[in-house]
Formats: C-alpha cells, sequence, structure tokens
C-alpha cells in the first residue's frame, strides 16, 4: 500500500488537492459503523448530531422543564418551551498540524504533504454528504481558523490554506501548548454531535492535549490520524547518524542498544496514550507512514466494502 507518485513530496499544491475531489467517490463519513484497519484500532461509537433551537412555544405539561425560554417567559408572563429540530447538516470540523515536525519524511513525502491529502478527502467527503465544512491549520505561532460552513466553497477555503505548506522555518516554541491550544480552539466551536478530524503527528502529547481531547469526544464524534516516519518508530541498527535542521544538529551512534531502546520507548509511550484514549472513549484512531496510501486508507475504513448497518 505504497503512496501515490507526486512530483514533489515536500510540498503539494491546490491543483493536486482539487483533484482529490473524484477520490472520495464511494466513501462516507456516515457509515454507521466503521473499523479502522490495523490491529489494536477501535470502532468509533457514533455520537448524536446537534440540535438547533426551532421556535418557542407556550408550555405544555410534561415539556422538560430545562428548556424553558427565559426570556420569552418574563416577556410575555406566560410559561414557555423551546422547540429543537435535528441538525440537517452535521459540522465536520477538521484540525491540520503543521508545526515544524510534520515537515519531515525519510521515506515517500513529507508528513505535511501526507495531512494535507487526508484532509483535502475528508473535506470532499463531508461534502459529498451534504455536511458543513470547517475547521483549522495551524503550527507553533499561528493557526488559520474556518467556520464550518456548507457547499464545495468551504472545501476550497480549506484547500486553499492547505496548499504549498513550505514553512519549515518556524520559530521555535512550545509544541506541547500548540497542540493543546488547537484543540482548544476546535472545542469552541464543536457543537454536540459534530465529527472532529485531527490530522497530527501527536508530538507533545501530554495530560493536557489528552484532557482536551476527552473533553470534545465526550460530545462528538472523534477520528485521530497519526501520521508517521519509519525513522521515528527506531533507529537503524548500527552506524553514526547526523540529524537536524538550521537551529541544531545532533549526531548519535545508533550501535548503543540502550539509547535505540529508549528511542523505541519513547515512541512506544506516545502510541499507548493513543491506543488508550481511542478505545475507552470510543474515537477513531488511524495510522499512516510516510510512504504509505492516505486514499487507501480511508478507504479501508469508509468504503462501501466496509460499511455496515448498525
Amino acid at each position: 500500500m505504497k503512496a501515490e507518485k507526486i512530483n514533489d513530496p515536500t510540498s503539494i499544491s491546490l491543483t493536486d488537492l482539487i483533484a482529490l475531489s473524484s477520490a472520495e467517490s464511494g466513501m462516507s463519513l456516515h457509515a454507521r459503523a466503521i473499523r479502522a484497519r490495523h490491529n489494536g484500532q477501535y470502532l468509533s461509537r457514533i455520537k448524536g448530531r446537534g440540535m438547533e433551537f426551532a421556535e418557542s412555544r407556550p408550555y405544555q405539561p410534561g415539556d422538560d422543564v430545562r428548556n424553558i425560554d427565559w426570556r420569552v417567559t418574563a416577556r410575555s408572563g406566560n410559561t414557555y418551551s423551546k422547540l429543537f429540530r435535528e441538525e440537517r447538516e452535521r459540522p465536520v470540523l477538521i484540525s491540520v498540524d503543521a508545526r515544524p515536525s510534520m515537515f519531515f519524511a525519510t521515506r515517500g513525502r513529507f508528513k505535511s504533504v501526507i495531512g494535507a491529502e487526508f484532509a483535502a478527502m475528508l473535506a470532499w467527503m463531508a461534502n459529498g454528504d451534504g455536511d458543513r465544512v470547517g475547521g483549522e491549520i495551524f503550527n507553533n505561532q499561528q493557526h488559520t481558523e474556518l467556520r464550518p460552513r456548507r457547499g464545495k466553497q468551504s472545501v476550497l477555503r480549506m484547500l486553499q490554506a492547505m496548499a504549498g505548506l513550505t514553512d519549515i522555518r518556524q520559530p521555535r516554541a512550545n509544541e506541547q501548548a500548540s497542540l493543546e491550544m488547537a484543540l482548544r480552539r476546535i472545542q469552541r466551536i464543536a457543537h454536540p454531535g459534530s465529527l472532529v478530524c485531527m490530522i497530527s503527528d501527536f508530538r507533545g502529547l501530554d495530560a493536557a492535549t489528552s484532557s482536551r481531547l476527552i473533553q470534545i469526544a465526550r460530545h462528538n464524534e472523534m477520528i485521530l490520524i497519526q501520521l508517521y516516519d519509519w525513522l521515528e518508530t527506531r533507529l537503524p541498527d548500527k552506524g553514526q547518524y547526523s540529524l537536524g535542521n538550521d537551529d541544531k544538529v545532533i549526531s548519535f551512534n545508533a550501535a548503543n542498544s540502550r539509547l535505540r531502546q529508549e528511542y523505541v520507548d519513547h515512541y512506544q509511550s506516545r502510541l499507548d496514550q493513543l491506543r488508550q484514549l481511542s478505545r475507552r472513549y470510543s474515537m477513531t484512531w488511524l495510522q499512516c507512514a510516510t510512504d504509505e496510501s492516505p486514499l487507501e486508507v480511508l478507504r479501508q475504513v469508509y468504503g462501501k466494502s466496509t460499511r455496515r448497518q448498525a
């Protein structure tokens, strides 16, 4: 399941993202039961859609007192109840990580390119389902927030914000705070019953970030898409290596077995956190390596062959 051939593995154009509109054919985010493709990933519980205010009418015996419209009641002198209806279009919020760690790959394409493809396909799928598309693209220093709207233009807004992401020289900042703050912003615009998709390598996953994920998942359906490069999961067996960027370069001897084990343990700890969160709070957790195909990952979960009736 190798990644599709692409001219530039470090960036993606608006034309590339628009072309992915055809990839959503045969897939739907409204699948009543979905299962991830790898062992250890989990079935997602579909949360109820949000409710929107319809009208107020005179209170009737049996009405829920929590739905009393106190403003109309105070103005009229008579007790009124609020009536609600199910939202016709579910908000689909896509949070895209564009921090410096996403601009990396030793095989295939940058995680930032894979992430942009995931976001584009999810946005096109949501548009095909008739849902409203919004979300944010964030790095350590800034973010672009997109309120959920219906229609093709809402998808194009997101694609334009993601196209050509190449800023790998972002000023350094606290990555943990950046990830938690991104979720905090999403939480503010996620009405109960929304679908929230987070696309990230989840570097900087800590207790505060996990707590925010839990808060969102309690009232919304949630998809976590973890992107990774093979070098992040383990070190080579031997050799002297140097890694770095414009700010810092480190050298290490991969023959050091203790160093290799500590490196694996560090990555595994983050993996275990995501696995436990997904299992306990019914989030859908997907993984994709930089040399794999985002389209195939989504097809195996949301394609017609994997859909079942609830």
